[in-house]
């Protein structure tokens, strides 16, 4: 999978990107079966994975194009029922070029508490706040669940969707699969911090502080 800058969109390697994405999430352990969906943003508008589709069988030519309306330009391919919130995503973060969601274990059951994740330690900075936050509820595939994910997101590169699962957002796909490892890293770490107790959370001085040097650290979005 490369780390292509948007300008340089090239579709046939954009294809292949999204199918070695999901390839690599159901290895990580993020998705399983048929579960989650990617996304990247093209020139028309956006390339997504197909419905229902099996990671063994996808394929580049099973990638699914919108226009910037939603419209399908392949009459005969059905898009992930979630396209509509990658849709909202793009229109509401024009900084971004990838979308990556996924059922993955301990985000997703956070997600099913309804439960943010504070800052309990300075890597939540990694999602662009002092919190990774989780939306309202909505059923999957809506309007309403679209609407709910570019709230949460409007300044954060991740959230967990209630009783759902979890999405990250970044300009790159393989940035985007990376943050989606680090949140549910953050989640796992969180739920057994919970085990002992409530963590003790950091101050929002100190996650002003963090975030200031994330500017500054590693290959960040925010750093562009």
């Amino acid at each position: 999978m490369t780390d292509r800058p948007a300008r340089l969109f090239d579709e046939a390697r954009a294809r292949a990107d999204i199918c070695d994405a999901m390839r690599e999430l159901e290895t990580l352990g993020l998705n399983r079966g048929t579960s989650g969906n990617v996304s990247v943003r093209s020139c028309q508008g956006m390339l997504i994975t197909p419905s229902g589709v099996p990671v063994p069988r996808l394929t580049p030519e099973s990638i699914v194009a919108l226009d910037a309306g939603g419209a399908v330009l392949d009459p005969a391919a059905r898009p992930s029922s979630e396209w509509r919130f990658h849709q909202e995503v793009y229109l509401a973060r024009t900084d971004i070029g990838a979308v990556v969601h996924v059922h993955s274990a301990h985000a997703t059951a956070l997600s099913c508490q309804n439960r943010p994740i504070p800052a309990f330690h300075y890597m939540v900075a990694v999602a662009g706040g002092d919190d990774i936050p989780c939306t309202r509820y909505a059923t999957f595939g809506s309007a309403e669940l679209a609407t709910e994910i570019a709230l949460a997101i409007r300044d954060r590169q991740a959230c967990l969707i209630a009783n759902h699962g979890m999405l990250a957002i970044a300009k790159t796909l393989s940035r985007a699969v990376s943050l989606a490892v680090e949140v549910e890293t953050l989640a796992e770490q969180y739920q057994l911090a919970c085990i002992a107790g409530q963590p003790r959370l950091l101050s929002s001085r100190e996650m002003a502080l963090v975030l200031k040097k994330f500017k500054t650290y590693g290959e960040r979005d925010d750093a562009e």
